[in-house]
């Protein structure tokens, strides 16, 4: 089974993209889904996080909001709960790979917004890039609800350049031209990935 690793900047269109990677026939691993579990009531973060922050969970659930704005003002809050929550996403996305191995897929696609920063790229077969021309990016996430300038920026600094992103992808998918366009280059990059004779450029790494 061949897995790529998905990530892009916020409003480069990466989870529509991941959609269209499902709807070509690959297994496709969310790792905003799988945080949403985890911290939801049951979760396995939910339990963790609770002593460590306690002003953030509340009934078994982890209330994103409270927790983003303590660790945004304190860098090793934020590094004590990447020490949490990294093995645990682990464990969930390393059972993803067993099933969709089990189930026959060909193409497992891990959807990861932070795949560079977390080092996520030396896992995976090939590192798949969504860009849009910056005004288009800029456009997409001021016009999400509770979005503006200032946080847009803040969350933006956490991420490794879009720039740097596309010097280090092995494919580049660019949603600036629509989705079709978009859709054909996901076909594309199956198409490639599926050939016998394509090989890992990541093998030798």
């Amino acid at each position: 089974m061949i897995v790529l690793g998905l990530t892009g900047s916020m409003g480069m269109g990466k989870s529509t993209t991941a959609q269209m990677f499902a709807e070509a026939g690959a297994a496709v691993y969310d790792a905003d889904a799988a945080v949403h579990a985890l911290y939801a009531k049951g979760g396995e973060g939910a339990s963790h996080l609770a002593s460590l922050f306690p002003e953030a969970v509340s009934d078994g659930i982890v209330d994103r909001a409270a927790l983003s704005g303590r660790v945004k003002v304190d860098p090793e809050a934020l590094k004590s709960l990447e020490r949490i929550v990294h093995p645990l996403l682990s464990t969930r996305r390393a059972a993803f790979l067993a099933q969709a191995e089990v189930d026959g897929a060909e193409v497992a696609v891990l959807d990861i917004p932070l795949l560079f920063e977390t080092g996520g790229e030396m896992s995976v077969d090939a590192v798949v890039v969504v860009t849009a021309p910056e005004a288009v990016q800029v456009a997409r996430v001021l016009a999400r609800p509770g979005m503006d300038a200032e946080k847009f920026a803040l969350l933006l600094a956490r991420q490794t350049p879009d720039a740097e992103k596309r010097a280090r992808a092995d494919f580049v998918i660019d949603t600036g031209e629509g989705l079709e366009v978009a859709r054909r280059q996901v076909k594309a990059v199956m198409t490639a990935v599926l050939d016998p004779a394509w090989t890992s450029p990541r093998a030798q790494l």
